[in-house]
């Protein structure tokens, strides 16, 4: 079974849920990334994205602008740069999470208890895939 036009439509599902804020795709998942994984350099952020170094400057200027973000030095080295997000940023990827998992919990509704049930299932082996991608 090819899954992979599964998780396409899933994929387009999820963007179409929109919280009331200005974060396109790239920004709103470079903020949740910081926001789990802590400081990171601004190259290491570029290839999980797949943005150019330049493009996630600007995007990151941009987030820096809006208060979602701060730059500071690497303790480890102080010639290099890490992107943290800032409280503002952490309220902000909250707020998206939770429009999601209202969104998610209102499809989940509609769903047979048995899908509900293989789909809750699921969720931790997808979580280890979503790692692995």
């Amino acid at each position: 079974m090819d899954i992979a036009p599964t998780f396409e439509r899933l994929a387009t599902g999820l963007r179409r849920i929109k919280p009331r804020d200005e974060l396109g795709p790239t920004a709103a998942s470079t903020l949740a990334r910081l926001e789990r994984l802590g400081p990171q350099r601004l190259s290491d952020l570029c290839g999980p994205e797949g943005v150019t170094q330049p493009a996630m400057t600007q995007l990151i200027g941009r987030l820096e602008r809006d208060g979602l973000v701060a730059r500071g030095k690497d303790p480890a080295d102080g010639r290099a740069v890490l992107v943290r997000v800032t409280d503002a940023g952490r309220s902000a990827v909250a707020r998206r999470r939770a429009a999601r998992a209202e969104a998610i919990a209102r499809a989940l509704r509609q769903l047979s208890a048995e899908d509900r049930a293989i789909v809750l299932t699921a969720a931790s082996a997808l979580d280890r895939l979503s790692d692995l991608l």
